[in-house]
This record gives structure tokens, sequence and C-alpha cells, in this order.
């Protein structure tokens, strides 16, 4: 069990870093998402249920949903996908 949390705190460490490298916005949501879920599965572990929830609800969840729709409001996420179609030639 201790390995596995581990593990965990690496996976989480690693997320924290790569959503600063990222270079498109829509990864670094994704990325945040996972931090977010890593760290309400490391809350279960320290026996803490309802900071788990609570991880997963506002973090994962909520906090997420509000990024889409800023970058759907702001249309980056289609600004984003018409750079990699000119990049690829497609």
């Amino acid at each position: 069990m201790q390995i596995f949390q581990y593990i965990l705190l690496v996976f989480l460490i690693v997320c924290a870093v790569a959503v600063s490298f990222s270079k498109r916005l829509l990864n670094s949501i994704l990325i945040f998402m996972s931090y977010s879920l890593v760290m309400s599965i490391i809350w279960i572990l320290l026996e803490s249920p309802d900071l788990a929830i609570t991880e997963a609800a506002v973090g994962a969840g909520v906090t997420s949903l509000l990024f889409f729709a800023t970058l759907k409001k702001i249309h980056a996420i289609r600004e984003e996908d018409e750079e990699n179609h000119e990049q690829t030639g497609s």
C-alpha cells in the first residue's frame, strides 16, 4: 500500500510540472483534471472521504467545466484546432 501512495505522489508532481510546460490550453485543463482525481484518491487513502468528494466534485468537475466553458466562450478551443490543421496541412 505504501508503494501505491508513493506512485500517486510522483504522478501528482508530474501532473503539476506538466501543466506548467503544456503549450495547449486544452491539454492543461485535462492534466488539471487528472491532478484533481489523483488528489481525491490520495484523500481517500488518508481516510478523509469528505475532502475526497469535495476535491473530485469541485476540482475535477465544476472547475474543469468552467475552464471548458471559458475556452469555448473566448473561442480558444476552435483556434487551437485551426492551428493544428494549418500545421499538418490537412
